[in-house]
């Protein structure tokens, strides 16, 4: 699966079967915020979505930005994959409920 890191518009995509699944961003210098992932109901249940969590938070790992996730997918994929907690804000709580 192919994930592209459309800057022009803020997000990381995929695009398969014609249908195109989004983990939109803000980016600073020194933070992304997620703030929006949708996957298209056709999509769901491939693991597409995963895969754009995983493509946006390597990206902030590999590029040494601390991670806002605002969007309810993004924190709670964080919560489940410990990994990535270390890229946090500081401070930030996840808040899945």
């Amino acid at each position: 699966m192919n994930v592209v890191n459309n800057t022009d518009r803020n997000r990381f995509e995929v695009t398969t079967d014609g249908k195109r699944a989004v983990a939109e961003y803000i980016l600073s210098k020194t933070r992304i915020i997620f703030t929006h992932t949708e996957v298209p109901d056709s999509l769901e249940g491939q693991g597409i979505g995963t895969t754009l969590a995983r493509a946006g938070l390597d990206y902030a790992r590999t590029n040494s930005l601390r991670v806002m996730p605002l969007c309810p997918f993004i924190a709670a994929f964080i919560e489940n994959n410990p990994e990535y907690k270390d890229l946090l804000m500081p401070g930030f709580k996840i808040k899945t409920k």
